[in-house]
């Protein structure tokens, strides 16, 4: 049946082609300065949606029907300015308009190398604001413009999807990491100047290279033959991220021969950026070497290294905002005379791409591409289980450890002495000095750190403070061959097969022993387990083929394991282009496997269960899509998009405690997701609108959490601490909302913008949860073994946004622009396990005596962000000088200084009843109230530059 439609269609669409007039309009683009031509400017006859893209000598032609009489042809280019030409188009004629010209906008070019990608979008731990990157390129749609540069600051999702939803390609080769499905965008910072040629295809509408996904593609085309002959230098200064970038790019444009060559160096850094201690060093060098070898094969090197290095911060309590402020960071302190933040995040992994393209024909192109990525991420931390072995009368144990050196520790906190009922004078004394202490410092104590460790040099024993470093060394090897080809004038097929293979290491490594001569690689903490069957000495282990290790620094310790990943993917996709339809239908298999290899056998998990190979993981998985654009009339039409797909769950999510053992995540599945969108797109010379609505909907979602807790119902009262991992499956989540997008240019120099999104995003049932730890035996279940979290919100950014703003654009070539922009409907991420029935049972197991519902209720009443609005200024000015161009641009964000919380979580330290109840209604406030993230202030960014 399905067979016979199909034939049906492609019988039609063969008919209809046949109608096609001999009426033609072509022409060409040339840089209005050099004079050379333009390659992928895209030329649209207005009020029809017909466009077409200029090929490599800048020539273009329609060759669908074109409608007759006056037309008006908007010629549009990323970095020049947007120009119309009115043609007059006769039956059976042809209109050649050869030679148009377009000027290097170049005030607003630099309006795309603000600090959103290398502030906003560098956010590479949380996932929250880097999923907006592509909509940079998509800026003549208002609405997508709104939410790249003005709503991203808030942690904003468009559609309440993260970038774990979206793809990002590098000359067609996917970038997304297959540890967490994320795109690691610090692996191309600073490198703005040769980012600038991005294709973007909003959501599931069809893309040329890949089946894409719910948040879109973005492809970054990164040949050297399709940058513009020239250079440029400049310098920005800020008070984000960074406080200093130098950038300085030269490309050759097509030499004799057929060779074109890109160079890029960057530098950015800064000792702090607007948050306290976050120092900021990164370098960045890009090559690009391209060979024309003839009309039909060209072939291109890239090579990119972005080393990054950058101070982290952290969410803290309103106890903590309310006594040092929104620019605290408790990672920070002083080591003699500078500032030294514990917690360092380095990223290194250099990526070297060959891409061959070949132009089987005028209508067929094959374009095959490798690639090899290696390298480093680390991640810094205080690690104060520093101990020694002890052996008395037979019996060993081990003794040290330290106390934990966070300045922000709950104990080091006024609400810790205050925690008891009716407080005494002394109590309230001691909360007053720790109070004091807190406001004039507050700071990480560096000296006391290497003092302690120089006291234990001295006796002879090991370091009970060092310097953890959490690394991740991939190796990945890439390969895919992407074809597209034109099958009639109106019919194109899209195919892409794609391999991947990633070795992957995973280890601690001794960074530094802060003085020490060595560091004792065991579990110091399991001593405090009751439930030993082995010999401390035995569980304690790290790794028990070699036991009681004295680590240097450089060395693995703690865990070490790898992961075998391999992913193979085909794609298949068919556009069809009418004068009132145009529609597509894709389809995309694939099937991923993993494996995790211990090489340390923890004696926790002695044997297999940590040391060798793991079970082979193995998912195949499908999609399929559909949709198309009906076209009213050239001004109105209606455009509607579907899919349905299954997505492997990433590595992080398919082994519970992948640092320990090799145990699978129990239940786990492929996640399904279905969505469709609709949207209504209105365009006229003066206004352009879009507005969608749109639903997602997501089922057998994986998601594992890692945190300590003291109140696991039924263990007893002694052992109900435990640092655990919570595991989430069956997770369903349901987006609904929609979108508006209008600009109106209201005169030449003068255009009104506003924008909105309002969306829900629930859970839309109550997912399976249990608990797996050393300090227990697991998994550990509650109840009926799920979380009650349905219809609660998931946490990610507000999900009502709107903007209204104006632009002004002088024809002396300096422009202003202000936006006021307002967000609400902000939720915290709320604990599971305070939802799970371990809220309602005792450490002994029973149910509590004296609970109320109506006091639960309110407990687990899920806290909804307070309203704010932050207001923007954009502007800038260019000026040319003979060859030269000489610009700046600067933006100042959320002038009038407002505070507001974009993001939180609440601590799962306390997850029962009677404990949660007694912490949150104290007078005093909380000792282990929720966490959250703060905006910044009033921030700005300016950037000089000159362009040759």
């Amino acid at each position: 049946m399905k067979k016979s439609f199909f034939i049906f269609l492609f019988g039609i669409f063969s008919v209809l082609t046949s109608f096609s007039q001999e009426t033609i309009v072509k022409g060409s683009v040339l840089d209005g300065t050099t004079g050379e031509p333009i390659p992928d400017v895209t030329i649209t006859i207005e009020e029809t949606s017909q466009s077409v893209k200029t090929n490599a000598n800048g020539e273009f032609q329609f060759k669908t029907i074109v409608p007759l009489g006056e037309q008006v042809l908007r010629v549009e280019k990323q970095g020049y300015v947007t120009k119309r030409y009115p043609i007059v188009v006769n039956e059976g004629q042809t209109v050649d308009i050869s030679g148009m010209t377009l000027s290097f906008d170049s005030d607003k070019s630099d309006s795309f190398v603000i600090s959103i990608s290398d502030d906003n979008l560098n956010s590479e731990d949380d996932g929250l604001t880097d999923n907006i990157s592509g909509l940079l390129q998509a800026s003549r749609d208002q609405f997508l413009s709104a939410a790249a540069y003005d709503f991203s600051a808030t942690f904003f999702r468009p559609r309440g999807l993260d970038n774990a939803n979206g793809k990002v390609l590098i000359n067609g080769i996917e970038m997304n990491k297959q540890f967490n499905g994320r795109p690691q965008w610090g692996n191309w910072g600073g490198l703005n100047d040769v980012q600038r040629n991005q294709e973007f295809s909003m959501g599931m509408t069809a893309n040329d290279y890949t089946f894409g996904d719910l948040a879109g593609t973005n492809n970054i085309v990164m040949r050297a033959s399709r940058y513009r002959e020239g250079g440029r230098v400049s310098y920005a200064s800020a008070n984000r991220s960074y406080t200093g970038r130098i950038m300085a790019s030269y490309n050759s444009g097509i030499l004799e021969g057929g060779w074109s060559y890109s160079v890029l160096a960057s530098r950015r850094f800064g000792d702090e950026g607007y948050v306290d201690g976050t120092l900021y060093d990164s370098n960045s060098f890009f090559a690009a070497v391209e060979k024309k070898i003839n009309d039909k094969h060209s072939i291109n090197f890239t090579g990119i290294y972005a080393q990054n290095r950058r101070g982290r911060s952290t969410a803290i309590t309103d106890e903590i905002l309310n006594l040092k402020g929104r620019q605290y960071n408790p990672f920070w302190g002083e080591l003699d005379g500078e500032s030294r933040n514990s917690r360092v995040r380095e990223i290194e992994e250099p990526i070297l791409m060959l891409n061959h393209y070949w132009n089987i024909s005028s209508k067929s192109r094959l374009n095959t591409n490798v690639a090899y990525q290696f390298g480093k991420i680390g991640n810094t931390r205080i690690d104060n289980g520093g101990t020694r072995l002890v052996s008395l009368n037979g019996q060993s144990s081990y003794v040290g450890g330290a106390r934990n050196p966070d300045p922000s520790y709950y104990q080091n906190l006024p609400s810790y002495h205050l925690r008891d009922e009716n407080p005494s004078a002394y109590d309230y004394e001691q909360a007053y000095l720790a109070e004091q202490s807190f406001i004039n410092d507050g700071q990480l104590d560096w000296n006391a750190l290497y003092s302690a460790n120089a006291t234990l040099r001295a006796q002879g024993g090991n370091s009970i403070y060092a310097i953890q470093e959490d690394r991740n060394d991939d190796s990945q090897f890439t390969v895919n061959t992407i074809f597209d080809t034109e099958l009639s004038e109106r019919i194109r097929l899209n195919a892409m097969v794609s391999y991947r293979n990633l070795k992957s290491e995973n280890f601690a490594n001794l960074k530094d022993l802060l003085g020490g001569t060595g560091y004792l690689d065991v579990d110091f903490f399991a001593e405090e387990d009751a439930n030993v069957i082995q010999s401390l000495e035995d569980i304690a282990q790290s790794d028990l083929n070699n036991p009681n290790r004295i680590v240097q620094e450089g060395d693995r310790y703690k865990y070490n394991y790898e992961i075998d990943a391999n992913v193979l993917t085909g794609f298949a996709q068919a556009q069809f282009k009418y004068n009132k339809v145009d529609f597509y239908v894709g389809a995309n298999i694939s099937t991923t496997t993993y494996q995790r290899n211990g090489l340390f056998n923890n004696g926790n998990f002695a044997g297999s269960r940590s040391f060798g190979k793991s079970e082979k993981l193995d998912f195949s998985n499908y999609g399929v899509k559909v949709g198309g654009t009906y076209k009213i009339t050239g001004r109105h039409l209606v455009d509607v998009n579907a899919s349905y797909f299954t997505k492997a769950p990433s590595i992080r999510n398919s082994f519970s405690n992948a640092r320990q053992n090799n145990d699978v995540v129990i239940g786990l599945e492929s996640e399904k997701i279905q969505s469709v969108d609709v949207s209504y797109i209105f365009r006229s010379p003066i206004v352009k609108a879009r507005l969608t609505g749109f639903y997602s909907g997501f089922e057998d979602g994986t998601d594992i959490g890692f945190y300590f807790t003291e109140d696991l119902a039924g263990l007893g009262l002694d052992t109900g601490d435990a640092f655990v991992q919570e595991v989430l499956t069956n997770v369903e989540k349901r987006h609904i909302g929609a979108e508006l997008g209008i600009e109106a240019q209201v005169t030449p120099t003068i255009k009104l913008k506003a924008a909105a999104s309002v969306g829900q995003y629930t859970y839309n049932n109550n997912p399976n949860l249990y608990l797996t730890s050393d300090d227990f035996d697991g998994p550990l279940t509650f109840g009926d073994g799920t979380t009650n979290i349905k219809d609660y919100h998931v946490a990610g950014g507000p999900e009502r946004a709107y903007q209204i703003g104006f632009e002004y654009r002088d024809p002396d070539f300096w422009n202003v622009g202000v936006t006021t922009n307002y967000f609400s409907n902000a939720y915290i991420d709320v604990s599971n396990l305070a939802r799970s029935a371990n809220f309602t049972t005792d450490f002994d197991g029973q149910a509590f005596v004296d609970y109320d519902e109506n006091v639960a209720r309110e407990l687990l009443k899920q806290e909804e962000f307070d309203d704010y609005v932050l207001v923007n200024v954009v502007g800038g000015k260019s000026w040319r000088v003979g060859d030269y161009f000489i610009g700046f641009f600067a933006t100042i964000n959320n002038i009038f200084d407002q505070e507001y919380k974009t993001g939180g979580f609440e601590q799962s330290r306390l997850a029962k009843f009677d404990r949660l109840a007694e912490d949150q209604t104290r007078s005093t406030g909380p000792v282990f109230g929720s966490r959250y993230f703060n905006g910044n202030g009033t921030t700005y960014y300016l950037n000089v530059y000159l362009r040759f």
